[in-house]
């Protein structure tokens, strides 16, 4: 018998419908709104690079900012650190988006962008799926599975060229537990979500973002005037943890996270009794059998 999933007709998991992209166009893009271009491609290597590569081509050619490139399937999906993402075809929603903040934030806030977006998905999914998405920093999104922390997803912001910055989400969806790539990897139908409609699901999310980047643009970026700030350590499950970052230069540094910053970056309570901030690097949230 054929794997229906991976026979190639874009309708051979029924569980797993393509997605609408006319559809979507009319319901997101509307003058006035941040969306001015929706594309669905049926696989590509990265959405992100794709997106990318479109901001670097012939200036009369680049995107505006809102533009959306949604892929069914990537094939080197990437995540932080060079890690991969794949997923089967139509099993979650694998997206880029370009935003360009121009004069009305400064180039330092720019890298508020990625918790910004998460809080935004988490919002937005609380909304369409009836799912609590908590946010490990800085750019993973975990979901309960029976009552074990699992990661659904993830963010990577990349900047293109010299004033865009493309944001690319990876949410597993309808993912069954015997296609986990990992067994610390969930999704939403594990979680128990009300919808595991994608269409749904991606309308919701990306008013979400617009609505946070608005406000968040509107302020200038300032992460405590448009309250980013305070709801991403609302919904950061690595506060309050007791953890290990693991730093460039093969570096590692263990405490407890007790704050977010107003530049992003986590802060760690260190046995000497010194608050870390730290900007970059691998956070593994620590079992009290394994704190040392």
């Amino acid at each position: 018998m054929t794997d229906p999933n991976t026979s190639g007709s874009r309708w051979s998991d029924l569980d797993r419908p393509p997605l609408n992209a006319e559809g979507l166009r009319r319901a997101l893009i509307r003058p006035g709104t941040l969306w001015t271009s929706l594309d669905v491609v049926d696989a590509t290597g990265s959405t992100n690079s794709d997106l990318a590569a479109r901001v670097a081509g012939r200036a009369g050619d680049a995107p505006a900012e809102g533009a959306v490139l949604v892929a069914e399937e990537q094939t080197a999906g990437r995540g932080r650190l060079d890690r991969t993402w794949s997923a089967p075809a139509r099993s979650g929603l694998f997206f880029s988006v370009l935003l360009r903040p121009g004069d009305d934030v400064p180039a330092a806030r720019w890298g508020w962008l990625p918790l910004l977006t998460g809080v935004a998905v988490a919002t937005g999914l609380a909304r369409a799926a009836g799912v609590d998405t908590s946010l490990k920093w800085p750019n993973d999104l975990l979901v309960s599975v029976d009552g074990e922390e699992r990661k659904a997803g993830g963010i990577l912001a990349e900047r293109a060229g010299e004033d865009a910055v493309v944001v690319g989400i990876g949410l597993n969806v309808s993912l069954r537990a015997a296609e986990l790539p990992v067994p610390t990897a969930g999704s939403l139908a594990l979680a128990g979500a009300v919808s595991l409609d994608r269409e749904t699901l991606l309308r919701a999310v990306l008013r979400s973002i617009e609505q946070w980047y608005g406000d968040w643009r509107a302020a200038g970026g300032d992460p405590a005037a448009s309250r980013l700030q305070e709801a991403y350590a609302a919904g950061c499950a690595t506060l309050g943890r007791r953890v290990r970052a693991e730093l460039p230069g093969a570096r590692t540094l263990t405490g407890e996270a007790v704050a977010i910053d107003g530049d992003g970056r986590i802060v760690l309570a260190t046995e000497t009794g010194l608050r870390e901030p730290v900007a970059a690097g691998d956070i593994v949230h620590l079992r009290t059998a394994d704190a040392d």
